[in-house]
């Protein structure tokens, strides 16, 4: 198998999921006592959240970047960041490497695309419910991508910061998250995006009457797709 980079602690609560799907997916194709070859590097997520707060992307480019290459050396021949948000320096991590980047958008679009759908309903962090680098990556997919309005973004980014990074899953908050999706789905989302590596502590298929697209699990078996080979 070939050895996978991942590039965590953004935040550890959903990192340690990759560990585990990752590792399930080489058990279940596998069998015996098959488990993946990984190298990981665990950021303090407290720093990172600050730099985007702060608006200093270009200092978590640079170390995101510099953290990629590490893993490189020492042996990684794909590199997975486990977090839907940062990938919006996808570009900058990318120009440093000669190994494959394994990137959460084009592989959720794609499982998307293959199950037919077209108009998705996107929850995640703020920066990735706003910004165009997440969404402009599913788009170059075919897909036309609906977000909450203001108001639903700030109380699903809120949930995500202030209590499922934090390992913290309350039933207020998934009832918050339910609504939210009913919203999107009344609006023509055919399926909902769980754009968030912490949202599937939360909520999933059963809390929508639609299908829902876990990013984080489709991230890590993709990883796993990979190493296999």
């Amino acid at each position: 198998m070939r050895t996978i980079g991942l590039i965590g602690g953004m935040s550890w609560e959903s990192t340690a999921l990759y560990y585990k799907l990752i590792n399930e997916r080489v058990r279940d194709r596998m069998g015996k006592l098959h488990s993946a070859p990984l190298l990981m590097y665990s950021y303090d997520f407290q720093e990172i959240k600050e730099m985007q707060y702060d608006g200093r992307w270009a200092e978590a480019a640079a170390s995101l970047a510099e953290v990629a290459q590490r893993l490189e050396k020492a042996g990684a021949r794909a590199i997975v960041l486990c977090t839907n948000t940062m990938h919006k320096l996808a570009p900058d991590i990318t120009s440093k490497l000669t190994i494959p980047f394994i990137h959460i958008g084009d592989a959720t679009a794609q499982r998307i695309r293959s199950g037919g759908y077209r108009r998705v309903g996107l929850l995640g962090t703020k920066f990735t419910m706003e910004e165009d680098f997440y969404i402009d990556r599913l788009r170059a997919h075919d897909l036309d991508v609906l977000v909450p309005p203001a108001d639903e973004r700030a109380d699903v980014n809120r949930i995500i910061y202030d209590e499922l990074c934090l390992g913290v899953v309350a039933d207020a908050s998934r009832r918050r998250y339910q609504d939210v999706m009913a919203a999107l789905v009344g609006r023509g989302a055919e399926c909902i995006i769980l754009g968030c590596t912490e949202i599937t502590m939360l909520v999933g298929a059963a809390d929508t009457s639609v299908e829902t697209f876990d990013t984080t699990a489709i991230h890590a078996e993709t990883a796993a797709d990979f190493a296999i080979g």
